[in-house]
This record gives C-alpha cells, sequence and structure tokens, in this order.
C-alpha cells in the first residue's frame, strides 16, 4: 500500500555562543565528554557526503519526481549545512585543547569508494547513516539529563541539531525509494554502516581520552559502563531501534517525533528562520 508522508524543512539560525571556549570536560565526566566530541568530529565531513549523495540522487531521478523531491532535499541540505558549520566551530575549540580528528580523515579517505557506487547505493549509505543519527537525536532528547552538567549553550547545540535530525530523518529514505531502491540493498548497506559507525565513534573516543589524559582512570571506564550499558544506557536503549531498519516495513516516519517538534516549537526564538519551511511529498512504502 502507498502512502503520502509531507515533510516540511526549515533551515534555521542557531542563536548561541560558539566563541567561548569550551570547558575540558564539558558534558559532565571524561568519557561522555570524549563520545559526544567523536561524534562532532564527525559531522562536517559526514553531512557533506550526505549533501552531496542527495544532490547527485535528484539529479538521477526523471523530471517529474525531481520536481516532487526538489523542495525537500533542497531543506535537507540548508539544514545539514547548517549543522556542518556550527559543529566544524565546535570542532575549533577541540583542536585548540590538542585533541586530534582522525574520524575525518577516515570519511574524507572513503569517499571514492563511496561515489563510485550507483546513486542508490551511495543514498543507501546516507539513508542508514540518518537511521543512526535519528536514533542517538531520540535518546538524547528524550534524557535531558545526559547533558545536565553541560553549559546551557550547549545543551541547546546538540538538542537542536537532534530535533532536526529526526525532522528530516525521512528524506534520504524516501529518496532511495525513488531512485527504484529496494529492502535488500537498503538493508545490506545497513549491514555494512552500523559496525563501520560504532567502530569509528569507539576509536574516536578512544582518541580523545588518550590526548586528554583519561584513558587509565577508572572512573573514566566506570562513567563509560553507565552511559552506555547501564538500564537506560545508549546502547541498551539502541539496538532494539537500530534492529527495525532491518524490517521490510520499516519506514523512519513510523517513529514518534514529538519530541522533535515540540523542542524547536518551544526554543523558536533561539533557533529562528532562516528560509521558510519547504513541503514535498513522498510515497511511503507502507
Amino acid at each position: 500500500m502507498t502512502a503520502t508522508v509531507s515533510t516540511d524543512l526549515t533551515v534555521r539560525h542557531l542563536g548561541i555562543d560558539l566563541d567561548t571556549p569550551l570547558p575540558r570536560h564539558w558534558a559532565g565526566d571524561a568519557f561522555r565528554t570524549a563520545f559526544f566530541n567523536a561524534l562532532s568530529m564527525s559531522f562536517p565531513a559526514g553531512e557533506q557526503m550526505f549533501i552531496d549523495s542527495l544532490k547527485k540522487g535528484l539529479t538521477a531521478l526523471p523530471a517529474a519526481e525531481r520536481a516532487r523531491f526538489e523542495p525537500e532535499v533542497r531543506g535537507f541540505i540548508g539544514q545539514e549545512a547548517t549543522h556542518r558549520h556550527v559543529h566544524a566551530r565546535f570542532n575549533a575549540h577541540l583542536e585548540r585543547q590538542g585533541l586530534v580528528n582522525a574520524w575525518a580523515l577516515r570519511i574524507q579517505s572513503r569517499r571514492a569508494q563511496v561515489e563510485a557506487l550507483d546513486v542508490r547505493n551511495w543514498v543507501a549509505v546516507t539513508a542508514a547513516t540518518e537511521h543512526l543519527t535519528a536514533v542517538f537525536a531520540e535518546y538524547l532528547l528524550a534524557r535531558p539529563g545526559v547533558l545536565a552538567a553541560a553549559p546551557e549553550r550547549l545543551q541547546q547545540l546538540w538538542q537542536w541539531h537532534s530535533a532536526e535530525e529526526i525532522e528530516h530523518r525521512s528524506t534520504a529514505f524516501e529518496l532511495y525509494g525513488a531512485l527504484g531502491g529496494g529492502t535488500a540493498w537498503r538493508v545490506g548497506m545497513f549491514r555494512v554502516v552500523l559496525p563501520m559507525f560504532l567502530l569509528d565513534a569507539a576509536r574516536q573516543t578512544l582518541n580523545n581520552l588518550w590526548h586528554d589524559g583519561s584513558w587509565w582512570k577508572p572512573t573514566t571506564w566506570s562513567a563509560a559502563a553507565r552511559f552506555m550499558f547501564g538500564r537506560d544506557g545508549f546502547l541498551t536503549v539502541s539496538r532494539p531501534l537500530w534492529k527495525r531498519y532491518r524490517q521490510a516495513d520499516f519506514h523512519p516516519a513510523q517513529a514518534d517525533d514529538s519530541l522533535s517538534r515540540r523542542w524547536l516549537a518551544d526554543h523558536a526564538a533561539l533557533v529562528p528562520a532562516v528560509m521558510p519551511a519547504v513541503s514535498a511529498g513522498a510515497p511511503a512504502r507502507t
């Protein structure tokens, strides 16, 4: 059965202070800070690849489909370009702290391989990664205590990013379907992306802890165990949600987006629109 999913994507400006240096352990403890820093380090290069994949995917569509998807893809690109810019500024503080961004270099080294894929598979890689990002965004928005120890401006940065990731989580998935992509390839790409993403995140987190000097402290690893594997830990909560992507009838819009919509509505003055919302309908396979 075919349904229509409409997405309104607004490009916003995040009105926070990005000039003041970051506290060394801004997230409250060494491990949590190292993990969030690792994610931020991946965003500028990773989100540029997402942008480029959707640009290429859009041009591969027939004219009628391209006209239907173009507004939504434009909104996706605007949001991701803003995320890329904000996290580049965030990462500049990390570089001044002596941290080394090895994840971005790995992303760049894989770029030629990814670009050589059939366009549907490149978009499938983006859709898979967007699912991982959306699951993390849901986790963070549902648990404001995760960053309760962080300065308010940094809580707002991560919550804004999370809200927009949830807002545009269907775009790459829908474009993949419009390009003729099927379930088998979509799931296959996810099986490749998931372990690679987790390994990259682990390596960069450890790299950050090494340069921070927190690698050998028992408190670092007790905090890691609680955050990752506790009853409400990130991996504990996320693994069942990752598995949903492998279901034949999966669609990102099946997940509740109320936390994202509520946060954006409650913080409209903090994140004013710089580009009006654009809408596009795309067929959802249910």
